[in-house]
């Protein structure tokens, strides 16, 4: 029985509304593509399951530049925060989502989690509803760097570490868990780093069950400087070539 099951669904495994919470801070560059991939996998979710009601909601969070105007009313929502704190900012998306779905929010309700710097692919949504309805409580997804983002070496050393088997590693870019989970836990910390990581972690010690996926890779970018102090940037910057620059292939 899953987790959702004992916080009392009749149905566990049933999902008829998915949330989608992105936080943005100065992406007017990025942020279209973003909306553009969204509102693929929204529709394919539609025509694949048209008993799920999907809505996305837009947290424009500290942002310096002019993200609001890409945006064009292609969200359901567009709160605008000055907290420059990304979970909180994932976190009032959270809060903004129960108030769109009403009576629909609680154990059938999923919350899917993505980076206004990604590109989810068109069945992402419909992957994460076909883990839900399998009996996960959390899909922990993986994330593809754009490969034009980076030089030579370092997308060489990506490859390398590279695997087909999901690796667990959490990424807000690419993750999804149950709303009751959500309430359960207490929702996003807000925490300026990590905050994705907290989320699966507190999930996971209340017994929720995580379940790894690379069914639906989100591309995101691959900038060396973040948003943030750390996180994907810095293990792009830093770690991928902490033992060394791979070498680089040329032709014969």
């Amino acid at each position: 029985m899953s987790t959702a099951a004992a916080l009392g669904s009749d149905q566990a495994d049933r999902v008829t509304f998915v949330a989608v919470v992105v936080p943005a801070r100065d992406e007017e560059r990025l942020l279209p593509a973003c909306l553009d991939a969204l509102d693929a996998a929204r529709s394919a979710l539609a025509a694949a399951r048209p008993d799920v009601r999907c809505v996305v909601v837009l947290v424009l969070d500290d942002c310096r530049d002019d993200s609001s105007s890409v945006v064009d009313g292609r969200a359901d929502a567009v709160l605008v925060t000055g907290v420059g704190n990304v979970g909180a900012a994932r976190a009032r998306g959270v809060v903004r989502a129960a108030t769109l779905a009403g009576p629909e929010w609680g154990a059938d309700a999923w919350i899917a989690h993505t980076d206004a710097d990604s590109q989810v692919p068109p069945d992402w949504l419909l992957e994460h509803v076909r883990a839900a309805e399998a009996g996960a409580d959390v899909v922990v997804g993986t994330v593809r760097p754009d490969p034009g983002d980076l030089d030579p070496g370092r997308l060489l050393a990506w490859r390398r570490t590279r695997t087909a088997v999901p690796n667990g590693h959490v990424h807000g870019a690419n993750l999804g868990l149950r709303a009751s989970i959500d309430a359960a836990v207490g929702g996003v910390a807000p925490l300026g780093l990590h905050e994705d990581v907290d989320l699966v972690e507190r999930a996971r010690r209340a017994g929720a069950r995580v379940v790894a996926s690379a069914l639906c890779d989100v591309l995101t970018s691959g900038r060396l400087v973040g948003r943030t102090t750390g996180g994907y940037a810095e293990y792009l910057r830093e770690d991928l070539l902490a033992t060394g620059p791979a070498p680089v292939e040329t032709g014969s």
